[in-house]
C-alpha cells in the first residue's frame, strides 16, 4: 500500500508567515499570535498480514458520522471534519484552538486487494480499516519432496 497525498484542508500558511518563517525561523509564528497548533493531521498505521492490511487512523475527538471513507478506483479516502460552534450566552472567548477540525488521508492500494470488502471500526479514537486480500495475493505454502 502506498501513501499517495497527505493533506490538510485548512492548513496552508500564507506566503508571508513562509517568508518570515525562512527568514527569522520558525519561532516568528509566535510572535505573530500562532503557535503552530493549528495544522491537524491524524497519524496512521499500516500492518500488512496474510491475509489483510490494517490501517489505524489516530482520530479522538471526533464521532462516527464525523469520518468518511471512500473508495475511487483504486484510492482510499478517509476524510474527517467536526466543529464546535457551541456558544453559551455570557461567554467571551479569550483563546479558541480547537472550535475546527479536519483532515483528509487517501492511499493507493494494491489491485490484489479486495476493496469491495473493506470494513471500518471506530472504538476509542481510532478508526481501524480492515482491507482483504484476494485469495490469489495470499502466500501460499506448498511442500516439495526431496529425491
Amino acid at each position: 500500500m502506498t501513501l499517495v497525498k497527505y493533506r490538510t484542508p485548512a492548513s496552508a500558511a500564507s506566503p508571508v508567515d513562509r517568508l518570515a518563517s525562512e527568514i527569522f525561523g520558525s519561532d516568528i509564528a509566535r510572535f505573530f499570535g500562532r503557535d503552530g497548533n493549528s495544522d491537524f493531521a491524524p497519524r496512521v498505521n499500516i500492518v500488512e498480514t496474510a491475509e489483510h492490511f490494517r490501517v489505524d487512523v489516530q482520530a479522538p475527538g471526533f464521532d462516527k458520522k464525523d469520518l468518511k471513507v471512500e473508495m475511487l478506483d483504486d484510492t482510499l479516502t478517509i476524510r474527517g471534519e467536526h466543529s464546535e460552534d457551541e456558544r453559551k450566552e455570557g461567554e467571551r472567548w479569550t483563546r479558541r484552538e480547537f472550535s475546527r477540525s479536519s483532515f483528509e488521508r487517501s492511499f493507493v492500494l494494491p489491485k490484489t486487494v479486495k476493496a469491495d470488502a473493506i470494513t471500518a471500526d471506530y472504538v476509542n479514537g481510532v478508526l481501524r480499516l480492515t482491507i482483504p486480500k484476494a485469495e490469489e495475493s495470499k502466500p501460499k505454502t506448498r511442500s516439495i519432496s526431496v529425491r
